[in-house]
């Protein structure tokens, strides 16, 4: 079990070595979205010397870890995932106390990190190589996959438990060694996750937590060259100078950016489901997520009606304190996302959108009335940047060409979904639009095993989840095994470019 220390307050510790380590880093309190009067915990600013000794205890073990079978890795974070599920409670209310968003929706995302944690662990039986016929008699030629080495990870606020968990795990399933970075508003999910690993018999090093500033600690990482590879995930423009940096330096990046998706309704049987999946995939963490639905567009015959569910159904979702019964959108997590969010809506307005939702009360704090905005334009500032708030727009179009185009205008390319009933249409729609996730008929919502990722500015390098990590936290190695020198060998076999290619002679 975690202790009640971990869970509560830890004080201004990192997780090094498997053991909480101090730093006389500056402490950054961590508050309650909801109530800034509690103080969930302090954790450190780190120092430099933190990242190094982060950095060095993940070198030290990699080796070792390594060489562990596959397997036997996937063993460890079998049990880890148990863990998880025996603390399930006291970890979905930590992350509402950070982060802000209903305890149903933390309990959910507890669940779906112990999914992806099951898929990669199955990963370890999984690992394959290749076998490749030789020019050259009795030689076997194979290929094989080997870990990329230390992995620096760097999540972000908006999934305490799923972020980490996603990176983490298969980095470690693959034989890598990590270094993580939380986000500063959600730090103790992160700490409390490293320590139940360590439980679950992780060795000394292989996962080190270290809290504090992406200006500070986030460059550290990415600038070092000890780093093989930076999984990333979190703004556009941050993404764009961890690639810079790293790329400088040839190592790998994996990033998961911003979106601005769409939702094309073209036709449906029951317009009321469409607003009701368009809502739960525009609302959840507050509209603070990358995948979320922030812009319908849908066909002029049936605008009005589906506008009228939608704002019947916004107007009616509960707003309050993630822990408060029937809570459904909770505070934004902080002062700046609250006035990033407040001024996008006042710009819209002013540019000709009209608001449908009432501008209602509030409890007070970081809290904003979920707002559905009406005939939005392509060119609205609102229509076009991410706000990462309980907004939706709404933008009308006259056939499904204005709508693809519509679609495609813009540097996002994360997720987009499209509802109808007319099967040409959803083909055309996955075929033509821009991104690199397509939803027919349903939510952007994903699943534990399949790969995560856009395209365009909304991401680079491999997908996360499911079979296309391998790409990102695995190497390929081929190796050419010869017999001794004291065995007989075969004739050789003339080729097309005769023997210098058997004699291992690149004829090239």
């Amino acid at each position: 079990m975690i202790d009640q220390q971990t869970l509560e307050y830890p004080h201004q510790v990192n997780f090094i070595d498997n053991a909480w380590a101090p730093s006389s880093g500056q402490g950054v309190e961590t508050l309650n979205p909801a109530d800034k009067d509690d103080v969930v915990g302090i954790v450190p600013d780190s120092t430099p010397e933190d990242v190094e000794a982060a950095i060095s205890a993940a070198e030290r073990a990699l080796r070792g870890w390594a060489a562990t079978p596959a397997p036997v890795r996937g063993d460890v974070l079998r049990r880890w995932s148990e863990l998880i599920g025996e603390n399930a409670e006291d970890l979905a209310r930590l992350m509402t106390r950070e982060m802000g968003k209903p305890l149903a929706e933390s309990r959910g995302e507890v669940g779906r990190a112990r999914m992806e944690i099951d898929y990669a662990a199955g990963e370890g039986a999984r690992i394959h190589g290749t076998t490749i016929p030789s020019r050259a008699p009795g030689q076997l030629v194979y290929t094989e996959r080997e870990p990329i080495g230390v992995v620096a990870a760097i999540t972000p606020w908006n999934f305490p438990a799923v972020a980490p968990v996603r990176k983490i795990a298969p980095a470690l399933i693959f034989g890598n060694t990590v270094v993580l970075k939380p986000a500063l508003e959600t730090p103790l999910t992160a700490l409390a996750l490293a320590a139940l690993l360590r439980d679950a018999g992780l060795p000394e090093g292989v996962l080190n937590v270290v809290t504090g500033r992406g200006s500070r600690v986030g460059n550290q990482l990415t600038e070092d060259r000890r780093i093989a590879g930076v999984s990333f995930t979190g703004s556009t423009d941050v993404g764009r100078t961890v690639n810079e940096a790293v790329a400088r330096r040839m190592g790998a990046v994996q990033l998961e950016l911003g979106g601005k998706n769409a939702a094309y309704v073209h036709s449906a049987e029951d317009l009321r489901s469409v607003a009701a999946e368009v809502t739960s995939a525009a609302i959840q963490a507050t509209g603070q997520r990358c995948t979320s639905i922030s812009r319908v567009i849908v066909r002029e015959e049936i605008a009005d009606d589906l506008v009228a569910l939608l704002t019947e159904t916004w107007s009616g979702l509960k707003v309050g304190p993630g822990n408060a019964e029937g809570t459904v959108v909770g505070p934004l997590v902080n002062d700046s996302q609250l006035r990033k969010v407040s001024a996008y809506v006042r710009q819209g307005i002013e540019e000709g959108a009209v608001r449908t939702t009432p501008d209602r009360q509030v409890p007070d704090g970081l809290y904003f009335a979920p707002t559905v905005l009406d005939h939005v334009t392509r060119t609205m500032v609102v229509a076009r940047e991410e706000i990462f708030g309980p907004v939706l727009t709404i933008t009308r179009v006259k056939d499904v060409d204005e709508a693809i185009d519509i679609v495609n205008d813009t540097e996002y390319g994360l997720a987009a979904a499209v509802f109808t009933e007319d099967l040409e249409v959803a083909m055309r729609f996955g075929r033509e639009v821009r991104a690199g996730m397509i939803h027919v008929n349903h939510g952007t919502v994903s699943q534990p095993h399949v790969p995560f990722g856009g395209v365009k500015e909304s991401g680079l390098g491999a997908f996360s989840i499911g079979l296309t990590n391998a790409e990102f936290f695995t190497q390929s190695k081929v190796v050419y095994l010869k017999p001794s020198s004291g065995s007989q060998p075969g004739q050789p076999v003339p080729g097309r470019r005769g023997l210098a290619a058997d004699r291992g002679v690149d004829p090239a």
